[in-house]
């Protein structure tokens, strides 16, 4: 029997800032996968099962090209037509011009290049751990420590020069927070891909040690090399961010999972992937069927999109036991927060050895860190957004 969700529920329960929204898991407790009807009133799909979600991230018979997501489920756009993906942009392509982007890069973004930064990541977040100490209680975790880590890191790979970090992290950080106008994001934009332009220039005539430069001798144009870099900047800032701020918030609202972290620093890695799963920032991705296709009983027909709920498959309790409840000691692993298939996070890794890095880092200097405000007072992201995070985190503890 086929299962409909007349809108896309984004409201959290009150109290519940980490779990999806309740009519999410009512819909996957019905069916993995229901009809859902779109702001402009196209007729598409939601799924929530982690096996479908699964193996629609891995079927080519669903496509990512931007031009063909031409509806959304929240905001009705009319007959206003989706332009492809800017050059480089690879995350919205599909194959073979996907691969041409992403295998190059791929050899950046290994297991053993990442741990190799592992020094520098523990040296950044030393540095504001030891501003956090000096400045004193109270904080925003957001501004003092989740969001200055990987914008530093993303700076280092694309070979920002250090005179230049202020001003670009300032541009970068009006256009993710999703806090300013449309006016003041569209400026943000403009400046942030201006100055990609320049660094692309810079490192073609002067290459160093970063992944643009090692880009400049293929085959790739300027516009190119330019959307690369926005792409990297744009899906390895934003996350990493969030789950650093909104992972904090997670650990200091189950004690016994913080002080179990504090007190066995080998299980940081377990720790790590558990915050991925359950709290599953990056909440939804979109495909397009291709042709038609048979998933979960229904036929899936060409055109047509579907909604591809994270969230949901990682509360998926045919696939992890007790998910709601926060376990850092957790082994069933297999999670979707990165993806899977062709366009799995490109920067996992990267984010991993942050978040190995700055979590014990942060709750092993500050033994007393505690929420400033009362839970219900931390300011959450808008519900619309694709990222789900706190707007800000304040935090205290003794001196």
């Amino acid at each position: 029997m086929e299962h409909t969700v007349t809108a896309l529920p984004t409201a959290r329960q009150s109290g519940c800032p980490f779990d999806p929204p309740k009519e999410l898991t009512e819909a996957r407790a019905q069916s993995p996968i229901s009809r859902l009807t779109f702001a402009d009133g196209h007729q598409g799909w939601l799924v929530t099962g982690y096996d479908l979600v699964r193996s629609i991230l891995a079927d080519p018979r669903f496509s990512s090209r931007r031009e063909l997501m031409r509806h959304h489920p929240l905001i009705d756009y009319g007959d206003v037509e989706t332009p492809p993906a800017a050059p480089g942009e690879f995350l919205l392509m599909d194959e073979p011009l996907h691969g041409r982007y992403r295998k190059p890069l791929v050899g950046k973004f290994t297991v053993r290049r990442m741990r190799q930064l592992t020094e520098r990541v523990e040296q950044i977040t030393a540095d504001h751990l030891d501003a956090m100490e000096k400045a004193g209680p109270p904080t925003d975790l957001v501004t003092a420590f989740a969001k200055p880590i990987p914008a530093m890191m993303i700076c280092e790979l694309l070979g920002v020069p250090y005179e230049d970090r202020g001003s670009f992290q300032s541009q970068v950080e009006s256009l993710i927070s999703g806090q300013v106008g449309d006016d003041e994001m569209l400026t943000a934009y403009t400046s942030v891909q201006h100055y990609l332009a320049e660094l692309v220039t810079a490192k073609r005539a002067d290459p160093t040690d970063d992944v643009l430069s090692d880009l400049v001798d293929g085959d790739f144009t300027d516009e190119e090399l330019r959307g690369i870099g926005f792409l990297l900047l744009a899906a390895g800032l934003d996350t990493t961010a969030n789950m650093l701020a909104l992972g904090t918030f997670a650990l200091l609202r189950n004690p016994a999972q913080l002080a179990a972290l504090r007190a066995d620093p080998a299980l940081t890695d377990r720790a790590v992937e558990e915050l991925l799963r359950y709290l599953s920032v990056a909440k939804q991705f979109y495909r397009v069927a291709l042709e038609d296709v048979e998933v979960g009983g229904h036929t899936i027909t060409a055109g047509t999109m579907i909604i591809l709920a994270y969230h949901a498959a990682n509360r998926d309790p045919q696939r992890f036991a007790d998910p709601h409840l926060l376990d850092l000691r957790r082994d069933d692993g297999g999670h979707l927060a990165f993806g899977h298939g062709v366009h799995q996070c490109l920067g996992q890794q990267l984010a991993r050895v942050e978040m190995r890095v700055a979590f014990p880092a942060l709750v092993n200097r500050f033994p007393t860190l505690r929420l400033a405000v009362p839970a219900e007072e931390v300011g959450l992201r808008p519900e619309a957004a694709d990222i789900h995070g706190v707007t800000s985190l304040p935090v205290t503890w003794d001196v």
